[in-house]
């Protein structure tokens, strides 16, 4: 079996990274002195805090494909990924509040992280203008051929420790995972990834038994025969997956889907948001983008900012009692 770096060495190196990016910056919002008349001025950057190819980075690309047609200015996506998003956002959060930059924000990254890293190094929402709610991606639970696992019962009932793989620390992934593990008593060894892609190949090779990931990662080798899909984490079984029962289905409570949303650094003045609101509506609109979710089996969740914030405060606020009820750390003390 392949050597994996262990949790504590990845997390260790995510923090730094995050520290190095809290230091160069200063996470100091801008102040907004956009002239909204004459807005944008030029290019109109989109940072992911995630590498090219994954989920967060293709509705990025999509998105902007669509925004930049209403403002008559490219939206060229720039990844930078580490710490779970983390350095990306708080590189955003610290540019002037010009509406030239913004941040494809996952939910994790304010709602699951904070749960694995010290209070200076997580990312506060209100530390930014959220302008619009993007979509729902549903996490799925699949299992290797070789791990013989057809459905969540003959993991239960295999009496033995189990190797799994997440998308990384402080993910999602992790927290569906590791709280559905707790309740019903799987035990095992966690191995955490950079993103959905690589636990993904782990799958395939029969590296690890079990991984939870996007489903739009996943469901090419689910239809190809090549993993199993065992649970979704929804609240209600997802329509692209309708015969994969849910956790909670199940008699799991863990209620974890990721969300996005975009978002700009704090104080961008209202003219400006206006307007990236209405070219994102426009992008909502379009054919392409709802080919685009559909092919990627996301739901849309085209909310206003104000909804983002007061959801994500909430599912924060779930997940932490979620992990204090169950013991759980997820920076891999417990």
């Amino acid at each position: 079996m392949k050597h994996f770096p262990t949790r504590r060495t990845i997390l260790g190196a995510a923090s730094a990274v995050t520290l190095l990016a809290l230091t160069a910056c200063g996470n100091v919002a801008g102040g907004g002195t956009a002239d909204a008349a004459k807005y944008p001025t030029g290019p109109i950057n989109l940072s992911v805090g995630q590498a090219a190819g994954g989920s967060t980075d293709l509705i990025a690309r999509a998105l902007a494909e669509g925004a930049a047609k209403t403002l008559g200015q490219p939206m060229p996506v720039v990844n930078k990924p580490g710490a779970n998003g983390a350095l990306a956002t708080k590189e955003v959060a610290g540019k002037p509040a010009d509406g030239q930059e913004l941040v494809l924000l996952n939910a994790s990254l304010i709602t699951i992280t904070p749960l694995a890293v010290s209070a200076d190094e997580a990312v506060n929402i209100d530390d930014l203008d959220i302008i619009a709610g993007l979509s729902q991606d549903d996490y799925v639970l699949v299992a290797s051929l070789g791990s013989g696992f057809k459905t969540f019962k003959d993991v239960t009932g295999a009496g033995r420790a189990v190797t799994f793989g997440t998308t990384g620390v402080g993910t999602g992934s992790q927290l569906a995972q590791t709280v559905l593990f707790k309740q019903a008593n799987v035990t095992g060894t966690d191995i955490p990834f950079d993103s959905g892609k690589p636990a993904l190949t782990a799958v395939l090779g029969n590296q690890v038994e079990l991984a939870t990931i996007q489903l739009g990662e996943a469901m090419p080798q689910i239809e190809a025969g090549k993993v199993a899909p065992l649970l979704v984490f929804s609240e209600e079984r997802n329509t692209f997956l309708p015969d994969t029962p849910t956790a909670k289905e199940a008699g799991y409570d863990v209620p974890v889907a990721q969300y996005r949303a975009v978002a700009a650094p704090k104080g961008t003045p209202q003219d400006v948001k206006d307007k990236l609101l209405a070219a994102f509506q426009d992008a909502f609109k379009s054919d392409a983008y709802k080919e685009f979710n559909k092919k990627n089996m996301l739901t849309p969740k085209e909310i206003s900012g104000e909804e983002v914030v007061t959801e994500w405060k909430a599912y924060a606020a779930k997940y932490k009692e979620l992990v204090e009820k169950y013991d759980i750390s997820l920076s891999g003390n417990k």
